[in-house]
């Protein structure tokens, strides 16, 4: 017994001085590693808390692991050289996602590099309200592993290292790697694997597969669109069909059907306005004067939300004019412009209307000059038409390009002779709203009564938000607000009005961080402090306030609508064709959204596979619902609904990417001929 005991006792010294020379002779493997997985956990703990979930450490692991075991086939002087460009790489990755994160609260894409090129024209803008101290913290990865390679250098580590040895690790590292991911498929289920491979849920990815086997699917999935023709469009067009087969529009038959049919159209596209800065005033002035009045007047949706993903403003023009949800990656603007779509201006076409688009900025930025052609507009007056005469932020300040345009509609008026669909896309009011000086005065104080010395009543100006960041975009929104009431006037005086329903859309929510409303629902007037989240008062900005509060303004406003109605129903982007529709007599077999007007218990679906209802609003990254009614939610309506979610992001993302609609069509007129 005793030798037995001995004998194992050898062993075991003999494998630890083994592991102890490995680890010994393989000091760089493992701080590349360890650093690796350090950055994706603080990348997680920055973004969605996540930083010590098993999952997403093993997966994180097994890829880092994988990439460094190859270092043992390289020669040990030349090691830093394998390691250190993939140092850089994954640094780099946790640094963009760290940004990107902040900005558009998902992970960023491979797809999202083919936007590079219009990042340069609001680079200030990501500078100044994006990029925080948290993002440079993973530069510690690189600098430590430099340093720590020029320290071993010196002590002759490189020279100790056996080369055969070395790659009999390797070849165990490798082989412990593929163990390790056999245990890590075994927890996957069915769900884990449909997101993968859908891509969509980027949250729920990278809390479950972690960042770099996000980016790596994340690869696989960019590269889809060049691929298709080879693999997936059989599948994607039977889903088409059945979907469409089994799904017929409904034809709205209410007080609102065609009421405005042969009017003029007038939609604005205005430019990161929120819904909640209508609710708001500084000392007795509103910062929307003129939207309040048209939604007193007009029909005023109060809960409607966009439904963008990267492409932003570009996004909410596809979804609007389409019914469609927004490209699960990139941009339908950039990345599929050469797509065929049944859009609002097509169908307008059909019942003679002339179309046209009007921006103050760059012809060709979020590729609109191609993309406007594309979905129908006969014309797009951008930068090039108009005299720059006043600038704020990104280019034609709203003042000028309102003004400058009222000629020009007057003149498509007069030469056209036809009802006109058009839109207006603002531009002033875009982060990073620091161009104070030109927004015109508009204090964003407030004034309280306090006692001074002598006990006497007098008014403070109390600072609540000058200076601030949120501040200063209620500025620049009271200065489109204004802009915007001169056109109207200027309408007015032309007579373009009479016959012109004006549609307005806050086109996304102004990006501002979660911070900046702390202060505006936790200031004390009396002391001039914010609130912590010992008081009592303390009102706490979760992510469920903050994602609803990116409700956007939507209103439709006309002359002779007899009176006012507020619709508190919740809608979304994809709804207004159909709306609208309803009220101009035309609609799109496509559409995904309902007539606001028909619809009962509408659901709004998101980019990011997040939906809400009336009732709730569903978190499918954390798989998890804030109840917005006191009533019982039961499963089967978190279900259906999730389903829906389900099956309107993928419908829409095959038809975008296989270009569903003109391969249908093409279809369909070859069976047409050879049916005569």
């Amino acid at each position: 017994m005793r030798k037995i005991l001995e004998n194992i006792k050898k062993k075991v010294n003999k494998i630890l001085v083994q592991y102890k020379g490995y680890f010994k002779t393989n000091f760089l493997f493992f701080i590349f590693v360890i650093g690796g997985l350090i950055n994706a956990s603080l990348l997680r703990f920055f973004t969605v808390q996540n930083y010590l979930g098993i999952y997403p450490i093993i997966a994180d692991a097994i890829v880092v692991s994988l990439i460094g075991a190859f270092c043992y086939f390289v020669k040990p002087k030349k090691q830093i050289v394998y390691f250190m460009p993939w140092v850089i790489f994954f640094t780099a990755i946790c640094i963009i996602n760290s940004v990107y994160y902040t900005f558009y609260t998902s992970f960023s894409s491979l797809s999202f590099l083919s936007l590079s090129i219009y990042i340069s024209d609001v680079g200030d803008a990501v500078v100044e309200n994006v990029v925080t101290l948290k993002d440079f913290v993973y530069l510690w990865y690189p600098i430590t592993f430099l340093i720590i390679h020029y320290n071993l250098k010196k002590k002759n580590y490189y020279k100790n290292i056996n080369k055969v040895v070395n790659r009999f690790w390797g070849v165990n590292t490798l082989m412990i790697i593929g163990i390790l991911l056999c245990i890590f498929m075994t927890t996957l289920t069915g769900v884990d694997i449909s997101r993968l491979n859908k891509q969509w849920n980027r949250e729920y990815l990278v809390m479950r597969f972690g960042i770099y086997t996000y980016q790596i699917n994340d690869v696989i999935k960019s590269l889809e669109p060049k691929i298709n023709s080879i693999f997936g469009y059989d599948q994607a067009m039977k889903y088409y069909r059945d979907f469409y087969d089994d799904r017929e529009v409904s034809i709205s038959d209410n007080k609102y059907t065609n009421i405005f049919k042969g009017k003029n159209i007038i939609t604005i596209h205005a430019e990161s306005i929120q819904q909640f800065v209508m609710d708001l005033e500084f000392n007795g002035e509103e910062v929307t004067p003129n939207l309040n009045k048209l939604a007193k007047d007009g029909l005023y949706f109060s809960n409607f939300y966009t439904q963008v993903g990267v492409g932003t403003s570009s996004d909410t023009e596809f979804t609007l004019n389409t019914s469609l949800l927004p490209a699960t990656n990139g941009t339908v603007f950039v990345t599929y412009w050469d797509r065929e779509f049944l859009t609002i201006p097509k169908l307008l076409e059909q019942k003679g209307y002339y179309s046209f688009s009007m921006h103050g900025n760059n012809c060709d930025f979020w590729n609109r000059e191609v993309m406007h052609q594309n979905m129908g507009y006969n014309r797009f007056y951008c930068k090039n038409y108009y005299e720059i005469d006043e600038t704020i932020g990104l280019g034609l300040s709203d003042r000028s390009f309102f003004r400058q345009s009222i000629p020009i509609i007057k003149n498509i008026i007069e030469t056209e002779n036809k009802p006109f669909y058009a839109t207006m896309i603002m531009l002033t009011n875009h982060t990073p709203f620091s161009e104070t000086d030109k927004y015109g005065e508009y204090p964003v104080d407030m004034k309280v009564s306090k006692e001074n010395e002598f006990g006497e009543k007098e008014l403070v100006s109390m600072p609540y938000m000058e200076g601030t960041k949120l501040g200063n975009y209620f500025k620049s929104v009271h200065y489109a607000d204004a802009a915007f009431g001169e056109f109207m006037d200027g309408l007015e005086e032309e007579g373009i009005l009479d016959n012109t329903v004006i549609v307005i859309y806050g086109d996304h929510d102004a990006r501002l961080p979660k911070r900046d409303y702390e202060r505006l629902y936790n200031y004390d007037f009396m002391t001039g402090e914010v609130l912590t989240e010992e008081d009592p008062n303390y009102i706490p900005i979760d992510y469920y306030s903050y994602e609803l509060n990116r409700k956007v303004p939507f209103i439709i406003w006309a002359k002779d609508l007899k009176k006012g109605k507020e619709v508190k129903t919740v809608m979304g982007m994809y709804d207004v064709l159909p709306t609208l529709g309803n009220m101009f007599g035309f609609s799109s077999k496509y559409q995904l959204g309902n007539d606001m007007f028909e619809v009962k218990d509408n659901v709004v679906i998101f980019a990011n596979g997040n939906w809400m209802t009336d009732k709730v609003y569903y978190n499918s990254q954390k798989q998890e619902y804030k109840m917005l009614v006191d009533e019982p939610i039961t499963q089967e309506y978190i279900d259906i609904n999730n389903e829906k979610a389900v099956k309107y992001l993928g419908i829409s993302n095959d038809i975008i990417i296989y270009d569903l609609i003109k391969k249908d069509t093409e279809q369909q007129e070859i069976i047409k001929q050879y049916s005569k």
